[in-house]
Formats: structure tokens, C-alpha cells, sequence
């Protein structure tokens, strides 16, 4: 996966990975709370609280809704474009507002209807800490957005359309003259693969620290807009709900921290990422639905025996109120997953993407749970099945496909995209890669693969595979072979929104399993069998909006 990371180059961009309440009118101005750092304190100018880092950040906290109205790092102002805040959503209404002060710790706390946020900040630090309390459906969905001014931190990335001219889907993806695309959807990232997102000149860096996302959906493997920069300005997200190819039921509860960070052009301190970041100080300040690290558990397992050592294996705790995750140690599975709430949760191996083991686990707070050597049953893992060929490699990803790369961070239409049509044939060394990552019924259905059988082969019924890891519109897999054709299959679950043309083909990963009949094979060894699959459905519309699918794998067991 190519990209920016960790290489700030001039102005372009690069991406990872007792207290007592004080009334909204109280103790402003100079009767502010002392600092433990020269000018750290906050203040009240009427309409917002003004904190001052003792470092080199003042922000301010609209006292109405909650709003972060003004970020000012080293005398700049970094925050707002096209008249709008940073906020949850795109802001809150009318809220409860307040401040109080503990020792080093300014905490901010907004609470709207059955929704509380809260921003802490801490004496003689760059950064801006909040934690969202989302109890219920009653807002929408559940993001912050950090809304930068235009021009501090140009760019011309695939998640930018700075320099866009025309709008080519929706309103929200768009073409340059050169035919390349642009979107704010165009991440490349999963959740797994990133700590932070942001921007550096080279001498400024502002970052969102992304939180544990524990009360978040979608797993590891989740692909999300992370941010966007625009004539009007830029925006750095944490989404901890998006409803746009989302597989999992929304969760509720204390969602935090997450940080805003201001850097001098380098990266977020390792110090703030989720898995290092301690927060004691945060434990007293009476946040809601806050947890401390005495009230979590953890989960440590000796080792994954019945892995294909070619691929990353990732192990994933879920349950329908928290989610977390951690990789297995490619020596041996080894795997810890530390700050995990009390609860009965499903662990899940995973392949690459793909699920390949299931169990059931338990957290209680301050323990570990040790679990004895994973054995995953061959027959769980799709690619330990003997097949005469095989096109792709059953990892829960289209990865090695045509177009497969690109795809995260570009819209099918882009000028950069190989030929989504072509013929495939089995033998030829080029199976995968000749294979387009993504099918449509209105783009490409009917690809045709070649492959020649034995004549033991050719004597006997065999299964044919096609893997998907999503579909949009009901897209699905029908086949025919030779003068045979399959029935149509019924549509798998899978998310109802955009998904292949928004750099995202994850979804829930399926099997199609067709049962060829040994009389649709030719009985002449010499030619070639003629494979054709159609893509199927009565919905979607036209061209790369018209009903698709994601390939994982195809292949035909022995």
C-alpha cells in the first residue's frame, strides 16, 4: 500500500497510525484557576472558555453548543472554513456547558440531551483531548470533525479535490483534467493500519490521534472517510459510526480519548497512540461512562497453530457493546489484547480478512484470561482445499487482482485503472492479475477464464468456487460452463450503501460454492473449457453504480 508515510515533504501531506465544577460564569478572567506551566489557565470572555495550554495552543469552547471555535497554535489560527466550527456531527444544538479545573487537567463538558462530549487539555501540551458519550440513536451518527482553514496545508492527495474540475458520482467524487480521481473517501487506510491522520508543512504538523474505537463498528479491517482538503478548507475525522458500508450494529457508550495534536512537523508522540496512551489523570474527573485501566481486563493466547505463514493473522474480540483487536505474532500466533472492558466476547482468527476460527471468551477486570494454543481446523481455511486451479488466494481481500491496489484510493473511472474487461486464461501465469478485483453487471460481466482438464478430470462432477468479501445492489455470481449454466444464487448480507466505488470492498465475506455436473466438461483434452461468469441482479443503475461485486478468490476443487 503506497503512500506519504512518515515523509513530510514541503507542504504535502503524510498519514500514519477532586475536582469541583465550575458554573459557566464562575471564576473567569484573572480569577481563572492557577497554572502548573506559565500562562496554562483558563478564562471566560462571555460567549466561549478560553483555555491556554501553557504550551504553545489556545483554544476556545463555544458556551451555547460546544463547538471548538478557535485553535490557535504559535499565533495561528488553524481552525474553520466556510463559516463552520469543529464539532461532533455537524454541530450540536443548544447544550449545557462547563469547565473545571484539576490540578494540570482543564476538562470542558457539553452535554446535549442524552449525548455528552468533553475536551481536556493538560498543562504544558500541544494537544486537545476528547472523549464522546453516544447513548443512544438520538444523533444520527457519531463523528468529529476538525474543520481547518484553506491554504496552511495544501495538498494534492486522493482524498483531496483541491484541484478538481468536474464531479463524476454523487457529490462527493470527482474527476481532474488529467482523469485521475479524487474523493474525501479515498483513505487507502483500514482501521488497523493507522494511528494518526493529518498534515505537516514540514514545520507544522496537525494530527487526530484516533481513539482505541472500542464502541466503534465495523472491525479492523473497516475502511472510513479519514479526512478531505477542498477549496474551502480541510477536515480530519474520528468516526466511531458511519453508516456507509457499515456490516456491524451501531454501539453505544464512552467513545476516547482521541487527540488533536499539534506537532512541530513531525508525528504525534508514539506516546499518544491508543496502545501506549495512559490517561490516570483522566480517572477523578468525573467523565461519564469512563473506565479506568483497574477496571479492564485482558486477553493473551500462547500461539495460532494451522496458519499459512504467507499471511498476516489477526485476532478480533467482539460483542455489541465493545470491540477490540490485536495481530498474532507471525513466529509463532502469539497475541495480547490489553484494556478490554468486563464482558463474554466472540473471538474471531482472522487470515488476512478472512474469519477462519471462532470462540467464545471471557474478560474480567484486572485479570488476564490466558487461552491455550488456537488450533484452527484445515477445513476452516478456504485455501488448504485441493483444487485443480485456483485464481487469487483466499485471504478475505481481492488483493493481487487487477486494479486491486488502486482501488482504495481511486474511483473505478480513473484514468490510472487497467482495462476492467479481458479474458483470463488458467495456465498462462497471469490468472490473478489479469482478473479484474471487481465485477459489474453493467461494466464487465461475462469475463470468460479458459482452462483445459485431464481426462480423469474431465470424468468426474467438481465444485467451483467464487469468493466475495461485498456486493452493492445484490450483485452476485452466475456461471455458466461450457453449454451448462448454474441457477442464480440467492444474495448474501451485505452492507446497502456504496462500497467499490468509495475505496472500500469491505463487506461480509462469501462463498458461492456451484456444483458442475461431470457432463458440462468437453471430453477433448486438448481445448480449452470455456468458464463464463455473469454478475446478477434486478438492482443498482448503470456503468460502475450498476449491481457488483469484490473477488476473493476462484477456483475449482480437485
Amino acid at each position: 500500500m503506497s503512500d506519504t508515510a512518515n515523509r513530510p515533504v514541503g507542504r504535502r501531506t503524510f498519514v500514519l497510525g477532586s475536582a469541583a465544577a465550575v458554573g459557566t460564569a464562575a471564576l473567569a478572567g484573572p480569577l481563572a484557576p492557577s497554572a502548573s506551566a506559565a500562562g496554562f489557565g483558563w478564562s471566560d470572555d462571555g460567549s466561549h472558555y478560553v483555555v491556554d495550554t501553557g504550551a504553545s495552543l489556545v483554544f476556545k469552547v463555544s458556551k451555547t453548543n460546544g463547538d471548538l471555535t478557535s485553535l490557535v497554535y504559535k499565533g495561528t489560527e488553524y481552525q474553520g472554513y466556510g463559516g463552520k466550527n469543529s464539532h461532533v456531527e455537524s454541530g450540536l444544538g443548544t447544550s449545557a456547558v462547563s469547565v473545571k479545573q484539576s490540578g494540570s487537567t482543564i476538562l470542558i463538558s457539553v452535554a446535549y440531551g442524552t449525548l455528552k462530549h468533553y475536551y481536556a487539555a493538560r498543562s504544558g501540551e500541544n494537544n486537545v483531548y476528547l472523549w464522546t458519550n453516544k447513548a443512544d440513536d438520538s444523533v444520527s451518527a457519531t463523528r468529529y470533525i476538525v474543520r481547518v482553514k484553506a491554504g496552511l496545508f495544501l495538498n494534492d492527495e486522493p482524498d483531496s479535490y483541491t484541484y478538481t474540475t468536474s464531479t463524476i458520482e454523487a457529490s462527493d467524487v470527482f474527476a481532474k483534467s488529467d482523469g485521475q480521481t479524487r474523493s474525501k473517501h479515498y483513505s487507502k487506510l483500514r482501521v488497523i493500519d493507522y494511528d494518526y491522520i493529518g498534515w505537516s508543512t514540514g514545520s507544522v504538523g496537525l494530527y487526530v490521534v484516533r481513539s482505541n474505537h472500542e464502541k466503534a463498528s465495523g472491525g479492523p479491517f473497516y475502511r472510513s472517510l479519514l479526512r478531505h482538503q477542498s477549496a474551502d478548507g480541510g477536515g480530519l475525522y474520528e468516526i466511531l459510526y458511519y453508516g456507509e458500508n457499515q456490516t456491524e450494529s451501531q454501539r453505544f457508550g464512552l467513545q476516547g480519548p482521541y487527540v488533536i495534536a499539534f506537532t512541530d512537523g513531525g508525528a504525534p508522540s508514539s506516546s499518544l497512540h491508543h496502545a501506549n496512551l495512559t490517561t490516570s489523570w483522566a480517572d477523578a474527573l468525573g467523565i461519564s461512562g469512563y473506565v479506568a485501566a483497574s477496571g479492564r481486563g485482558k486477553v493473551a493466547g500462547v500461539g495460532i497453530t494451522g496458519r499459512n505463514t504467507a499471511f498476516p493473522y489477526t485476532v478480533g474480540l467482539a460483542n455489541s457493546t465493545a470491540q477490540y483487536w490485536g495481530s498474532a505474532r507471525s513466529s509463532d500466533g502469539y497475541f495480547s489484547i490489553a484494556g478490554v472492558l468486563p464482558g463474554t466476547y466472540t473471538l474471531t482468527v482472522f487470515k488476512g480478512e478472512l474469519a477462519v476460527h471462532t470462540a467464545s471468551v471471557t474478560v474480567a477486570a484486572g485479570g488476564t484470561t490466558t487461552l491455550n494454543t488456537i488450533a484452527i481446523p484445515a477445513s476452516n481455511d478456504p485455501g488448504n482445499a485441493s483444487a485443480i486451479w485456483r485464481i487469487g488466494e483466499w485471504n478475505g481481500t481481492p488483493s493481487g487482482f487487477k486494479n486491486a491496489d488502486l482501488m482504495t484510493y481511486a474511483h473505478p473511472s480513473d484514468v490510472r485503472a487497467a482495462s476492467w474487461t479481458g479474458n483470463v486464461v488458467v495456465g498462462s501465469g497471469t490468472e490473478t492479475s489479469a482478473f479484474p478485483c471487481y465485477l459489474w453487471k453493467d461494466v464487465n460481466s461475462g469475463i470468460i477464464v479458459y482452462f483445459r482438464l485431464t481426462a480423469a478430470q474431465a470424468a468426474a462432477a467438481h465444485t467451483l468456487r467464487i469468493g466475495v468479501t461485498t456486493a452493492y445492489a445484490n450483485g452476485r455470481p452466475q456461471i455458466s460452463v461450457n453449454d451448462w449454466t448454474s441457477s442464480i444464487p440467492s444474495p448474501p448480507s451485505q452492507p446497502s450503501t456504496r462500497s467499490l466505488t468509495v475505496g472500500s470492498y469491505r463487506g461480509n465475506n462469501h462463498t458461492f460454492t456451484y456444483s458442475v455436473p461431470a457432463s458440462a466438461w468437453l471430453t477433448d483434452t486438448g481445448q480449452y473449457n470455456v468458464l463464463k461468469i455473469n454478475v446478477v441482479s434486478g438492482s443498482g443503475t448503470t456503468s460502475f453504480l450498476s449491481a457488483g461485486t469484490s473477488i476473493d478468490a476462484i477456483d475449482l476443487l480437485a
